[in-house]
């Protein structure tokens, strides 16, 4: 799919999304839904398979979002996947964020922990990137253990590193020399 194609998808989703009221709700669990599907290659090899009809994989998202997330974000992820598009899925929900962000005036952080925070420590960091950035920052946590210990923080183009694998990185490269 070409950049036009996807940011043609996301500015659609965007439209629905502000017109219904629920952009930021939307935002969070579209965001969610992406990252879930890519993290679990059997649903989305489910989602992504054109042997599959338009009717299963809606009954996947369905029993997947039934009572978890609002009936809008159901709706244009039902849009995206059949329509054929689940394989840009990602890209499309990544143009969406970056229009809603846009629109809010707040930044989204995608940060990358080996285990689940705690509402405190999520706070802290909100505040933390909030202050750093200048402008209110989202924080949407993705557990992932390869991160080992510690954070990894993705701010648009920007990433910071502290993670210890990271970390163990460094320094193996600086004993290396």
């Amino acid at each position: 799919m070409s950049d036009a194609q996807t940011d043609g998808y996301a500015a659609a989703l965007f439209e629905i999304a502000r017109a219904e009221g629920v952009l930021g709700r939307v935002r969070d669990e579209l965001f969610r839904f992406s990252r879930t599907v890519d993290g679990a290659p059997e649903l989305r090899s489910a989602l992504t398979d054109p042997a599959t009809s338009a009717e299963s994989k809606a009954s996947v998202v369905a029993q997947l979002l039934d009572g978890r997330a609002h009936p809008v974000s159901a709706q244009l992820i039902n849009l995206v996947v059949g329509s054929g598009k689940a394989r840009e899925f990602t890209a499309i929900v990544d143009q969406f964020v970056l229009r809603a962000t846009s629109a809010g005036e707040s930044a989204v952080a995608e940060v990358r922990v080996a285990e689940a925070m705690s509402e405190e420590q999520r706070t802290r960091l909100a505040a933390v990137l909030t202050q750093a950035k200048g402008r209110p920052v989202d924080v949407k946590v993705i557990i992932d253990p390869t991160v080992l210990g510690g954070v990894v923080t993705t701010i648009g183009d920007e990433v910071y590193d502290g993670s210890v694998r990271r970390r163990l990185e460094t320094l193996r490269a600086n004993l290396t020399k």
